[in-house]
């Protein structure tokens, strides 16, 4: 008798725990998501700015340019730009001319890997800055003669990549911009 007594305690102990396990789940789970969906909602996307596009030196043999974003953030938490991608065009007149495409920071690919990754505190804005270096613009006269003019009119199209103080929580924001800088 006292073995039948033990197992029916021992089964409803494990019904009760599983009942327990059961309800914390389900409260845990529906009450996590609506702080992130709030946080996410409340959110406010970071701006671009084409700081400067600067003819470092040209050559026959080739040309070093050097472009300056600016990106702002209006959030009152930090968000880490993880990735700024872009295609540079230069005009004269009416024609434009792709110059070069870049890229600014990479994306986490994996545990052993590392990224480079840049953290724009809140209410706070960082310059990122890269070098380009065009390979024998002597080729081609058009493009010359834009390296070679004191003010050409560039255009700059591209995306950030950003997420909200940290690559592991929340979901990936993407930023397009179209900027421009005329002579």
């Amino acid at each position: 008798m006292i073995l039948l007594n033990s197992k029916i305690f021992v089964i409803a102990t494990i019904v009760v725990l599983v009942g327990a396990l059961g309800v914390i789940t389900l409260t845990t789970s529906t009450s996590d998501k609506e702080p992130f969906q709030k946080i996410q909602n409340q959110a406010k996307l970071i701006t671009i700015e084409l700081e400067d596009i600067s003819i470092l030196q040209v050559s026959e043999r080739a040309a070093l340019i050097e472009i300056k974003f600016k990106l702002n953030n209006p959030n009152s938490r930090s968000v880490i730009a993880t990735l700024l991608t872009y295609s540079l065009y230069a005009s004269s007149d009416s024609e434009e001319y792709k110059m070069s495409s870049g890229t600014i920071g990479s994306r986490p690919s994996g545990i052993v890997d590392g990224s480079d990754y840049y953290i724009i505190l809140s209410r706070n804005s960082i310059v990122l800055k890269d070098k380009l270096i065009l390979d024998y613009p002597g080729n081609s006269p058009e493009l010359m003669s834009i390296l070679e003019s004191s003010n050409p009119s560039w255009r700059v199209d591209g995306n950030v990549f950003y997420n909200l103080s940290s690559m592991t929580s929340g979901q990936e924001i993407e930023v397009h911009f179209d900027l421009r800088i005329e002579s």
